[in-house]
């Protein structure tokens, strides 16, 4: 039997998609790419905004377009908090929660015929994260680790406790195992990856800490870089900056959400820091580690956010030396408690203050790039090309896009040196001049 996996969202939901692949190959099943003919398309989905809900559905809806005879499963984050609304699509066989994903491949084939079966436990029960291997990452040159799942903040604005449940974390055992087994099918790079990274370790006996995991990875040879995905801002321990500063492994590069820059807005939404103290960390981290790439997540219109409070945000914004901006208008996700929160924001009020923080973004972008003309610096050569110039395309360990105008396709998947010579929206072009 021919099976489709489609992915929406997060790395996490990256490496569950690889994970599940891995095992129904296991089971007997053969997979292949999305739309070319299978007889069962898993649809792996994403809840975090109204936007990706609609995503969700525009895959499912085009999953039948594509293979209109084959059975569709529903699983992910949409299908964990909003089965029913799932169940009710054309086509759909079956919506699968997270808690059951991983189980999946053992009982496919058993509910296809079950038209609108739903298979959704109670997330919040899941004490631990299964083990298991993914070995391939089609396209990509950087293998991705999910180390953590779940959450256990409950901001006000955010459904991804409600859809990924507790936080949990893989043991360092398992981590450094799978991190090896990465390094064995040839990537350079690991990027760790959780629902909330930070937490890393604090739910295992012995209890763990992130920067400690980090430390296993100087052992294992073949690979060269470790990236972190987002962490909280409060969860940048002074035992993880001096990681970072020591390390000749771990990347130049954190994202670091924000979200405003207000401090009545941020404790309306349960965030545990004030703008002061976002101001200390970035500047802490930018003198710790030199050249650091800083980016953070900002959300405009949340409830109760007027103008004052949006240029807060900006301010602290422009003041900071920060890489890049991720902008989200606010998304009010039926069963948060922001939903409900008075003095909800107009849509149009919302688009516009994205946009003007979308603009300084990619002046920050373009000026943190711009410092590094001239400079030699570290490229893994990715295997797909520049869309815009057909360039081929890599990045530093500062999460810098390089452009190399004399690429050889040989040097794919390859670190190599090269002195950037220009600069245009946040990417640098150079020539090579030696491998790495």
């Amino acid at each position: 039997m021919k099976v489709a996996v489609a992915t929406l969202g997060c790395k996490v939901n990256q490496f569950d998609s690889a994970l599940l692949a891995e095992r129904l190959r296991s089971e007997g099943f053969t997979v292949v790419p999305f739309g070319e003919g299978a007889d069962v398309c898993i649809i792996n989905t994403c809840t975090v905004t109204a936007r990706t809900d609609y995503q969700s559905r525009q895959l499912v809806r085009r999953a039948r377009r594509y293979c209109p005879y084959a059975g569709i499963v529903v699983t992910g984050c949409y299908a964990q908090v909003a089965p029913a609304e799932l169940a009710e699509m054309p086509g759909v066989a079956a919506v699968v929660g997270n808690a059951e994903k991983d189980a999946l491949p053992g009982f496919l084939d058993r509910i296809l015929d079950e038209r609108g079966k739903i298979i959704v436990g109670d997330i919040r029960r899941c004490d631990s994260l299964p083990s298991g291997t993914a070995d391939v990452f089609p396209g990509r040159t950087r293998a991705i680790l999910k180390v953590q799942d779940g959450c256990d903040a409950f901001c006000t604005y955010c459904i991804v406790p409600f859809s990924r449940g507790r936080s949990r974390s893989l043991p360092p055992s398992d981590v450094l195992r799978q991190a090896a087994r990465f390094a064995e099918s040839g990537y350079r790079e690991v990027v760790l990856t959780g629902i909330h990274l930070g937490s890393y370790g604090s739910d295992l006996e012995p209890p763990a800490s992130l920067a400690g995991l980090l430390a296993g990875f100087d052992d294992i040879d073949g690979v060269e870089r470790v990236r972190l995905s987002s962490i909280e801002p409060m969860e940048v321990t002074p035992e993880l900056i001096s990681r970072m500063a020591s390390s000749e492994k771990l990347c130049r590069h954190l994202h670091v959400p924000l979200q405003s820059g207000d401090d009545r807005i941020l404790k309306l939404m349960g965030r545990n820091y004030t703008g002061d103290q976002f101001r200390l960390l970035v500047k802490g981290l930018t003198e710790a580690v030199p050249d650091i790439a800083v980016g953070v997540d900002v959300m405009t219109g949340f409830p109760g956010e007027g103008e004052e409070e949006f240029r807060r945000t900006a301010a602290l914004i422009e003041e900071l030396p920060l890489a890049y901006l991720h902008v989200f208008p606010y998304s009010r996700r039926p069963g948060t408690p922001a939903a409900d929160f008075p003095h909800q924001v107009p849509e149009e009020a919302k688009k516009r203050r994205a946009a003007l923080l979308r603009s300084l973004g990619a002046k920050k972008r373009a000026s943190f790039a711009r410092r590094f003309i001239g400079k030699e610096v570290s490229v893994l050569v990715e295997g797909k090309a520049d869309r815009q110039t057909g360039l081929m395309k890599g990045f530093t360990d500062n999460y810098i896009p390089v452009l190399i105008e004399d690429g050889d396709p040989d040097l794919v998947n390859q670190i190599v040196t090269v002195r950037p010579t220009g600069a245009r929206e946040g990417k640098l072009s150079a020539r090579m001049e030696s491998h790495g």
